[in-house]
């Protein structure tokens, strides 16, 4: 019995032996990887609060318009480059004239109620931009009403212009609306519609639910489309959570309520840098901060003079402003244009390190010399001295009095005041103003027509705050809108680049970066140049929570 027992012990020691070499051998030629998986649903805290779902209506709110991003699809769309690339279109054809522009659909796309998509949507969405009573942005429709539509087939459609006008592809970027939900809705109507409260899309995510509070949407919840044309996301839902403050929004993540948060002000940026887990994203925005020189007020401040204009260039050190005043978060450019967009350059551009002697030399130059108690005076003694209006916002008005310290160690008086944000585009518009910051959107397109041509200086007639006159700058831009030809139009863009900075009718500050707060625990976010605020999620379909393990071979087979 006891020999019996022995052998039994013997055999288990053996099979342990072997399951042990078995195990070994195996951990030597495979190994463990944790790969994406689908599923789980990310969670963001946005500040802000949204009223409706309409790409026609969300040109004003961010909170909208990032739910808005994801529910809806244009016929185009803008990359990181500022670039337009297709989207519901597959492509487009445009005539030699420039004028003709002939678009090709998607046979795969799907309303996420299950409705094929076709030009009838395109053509119906157009009519609306075109309607008088269109409550979106003026030049938006003005623009859309100068333009033919046609129908050609089911999937081509074609837009005719009165004439040449290059930046058009980005207006094709606007959401499309399903005619067969809205066929009988006009565009003074579409507020309050049903639809815009409970939206149906093309994106890759359809609306599932919306929880108000006391009024305010509370959050929104998205569910991935499964029949999305595009690109699939491992994702199967987005969250948006909506907040009234920045802080609201950090405290909601340091709850556990949210896993990331839309947009990090400088003001908090000490703080979320002190959470662990939370991963920081930065990208510049498609958002020039201008310091505007009134060239109009020439019987109170030498801003007509270009020397003055590039002395005060010289004598600003915007790195150093970038670094104390904005805790790093921007860029700085060499041109009025975003730096990394398709017609930015630097090549034969005038640059203007900081350097207070060429500053005090240019100033001399222009008739202004230091008295004895170190301010710059002109001939009659009258100092260089003048006000600088700001939006009042704590970051641009710590921005405007930095700009004054600066420019005060040269000799200059600069005085800060503040007026209402709504306000300062009306005060900039009178052409009253001897200074101004302003924060200049710019668009995809690098049109510049709107901001710097001449027809646009005298007050009230467009955004030339400056009031800046420059016939050869106003010929480029003029030809720069024409010309569909890409090589001809960055041409002239970098004359206009090259002149601008010679001249300076405004000094280009700063870009401000775009900062995103993600957990860790959520994977694959990256961030590129932003011309939206919700084009943070231009990679959404890379991000995952969830992660499956997978086992693979060490070993690799090669040819003989």
């Amino acid at each position: 019995m006891f020999r019996r027992i022995g052998w039994q012990v013997l055999l288990i020691g053996i099979g342990l032996l072997v399951v042990a070499s078995v195990l070994a051998y195996a951990s030597s030629t495979y190994t463990t990887e944790f790969r994406p998986a689908h599923g789980g649903t990310y969670v963001e805290a946005v500040q802000g609060y949204p009223q409706l779902f309409n790409p026609l209506l969300s040109f004003y709110n961010d909170a909208e318009a990032d739910v808005v991003s994801l529910v809806f699809s244009g016929l185009t769309d803008l990359d990181m480059r500022g670039e337009v690339v297709p989207d519901l279109a597959t492509g487009w054809q445009v005539d030699e004239r420039g004028i003709t522009y002939t678009f090709k659909l998607n046979r795969d796309v799907m309303w996420h109620d299950g409705y094929p998509f076709s030009a009838d949507d395109v053509i119906y969405t157009v009519k609306l931009l075109q309607d008088p009573e269109f409550p979106g942005p003026s030049d938006i429709g003005r623009l859309w009403r100068s333009i033919e539509v046609d129908r050609v087939d089911d999937y081509t459609v074609r837009f005719v212009l009165p004439e040449p006008y290059a930046p058009f592809l980005d207006y094709t970027t606007i959401g499309i609306l399903p005619a067969h939900l809205l066929e009988h809705v006009s565009a003074a109507e579409l507020a309050q519609s049903d639809f815009s409260k409970r939206p149906v899309g093309t994106g890759a995510f359809r609306l599932a639910d919306v929880e108000r509070v006391s009024g305010h949407v509370a959050s929104v919840t998205l569910r991935r489309f499964p029949r999305y044309y595009g690109p699939g996301s491992y994702l199967d839902g987005v969250s948006f959570r909506f907040f009234p403050t920045a802080r609201a929004a950090l405290e909601a993540y340091r709850d556990g309520e949210v896993e990331g948060i839309a947009q990090v002000p400088v003001e908090l940026l000490p703080e979320v840098l002190a959470e662990p887990d939370l991963q920081l994203y930065s990208a510049p925005t498609a958002e020039m901060v201008m310091l505007y020189l009134n060239v109009l007020v020439t019987d109170t401040v030498p801003f007509g003079d270009t020397r003055v204009r590039q002395a005060l260039m010289y004598g600003l050190d915007r790195q150093a402003m970038v670094d104390e005043v904005l805790m790093g978060q921007a860029l700085l450019p060499a041109t009025p244009l975003i730096p990394g967009t398709w017609a930015y350059t630097t090549e034969g551009v005038p640059s203007y390190e900081f350097d207070q002697e060429r500053a005090l030399d240019l100033l001399a130059e222009a008739g202004w010399q230091k008295s004895d108690a170190g301010m710059l005076v002109d001939e009659d003694g009258q100092p260089l001295a003048f006000s600088l209006i700001v939006a009042d916002d704590p970051i641009d008005y710590a921005v405007a009095q930095d700009i004054a310290v600066q420019w005060g160690t040269l000799g200059l008086s600069v005085t800060v005041s503040s007026v209402p944000p709504l306000a300062l585009s009306g005060v900039l518009d009178s052409r009253t103003y001897e200074a101004g910051l302003a924060h200049l959107i710019i668009p995809g397109d690098p049109d510049m027509y709107p901001f710097w041509h001449e027809t646009q200086a005298l007050p009230g007639q467009g955004q030339n705050y400056s009031g800046f006159r420059h016939r050869r700058i106003s010929e480029v831009l003029e030809q720069a809108r024409m010309v569909v030809d890409r090589e001809q139009r960055l041409s002239l863009y970098k004359e206009f680049q090259q002149l601008f900075m010679q001249e300076l009718p405004a000094i280009p500050l700063y870009v401000p970066v775009y900062t995103y707060a993600v957990d860790r625990r959520v994977s694959g976010v990256q961030l590129g140049p932003l011309m939206e605020p919700s084009d943070r999620f231009a990679t959404l379909p890379d991000w995952y929570v969830l992660q499956r393990r997978v086992v693979g071979s060490r070993f690799v087979e090669t040819a003989p």
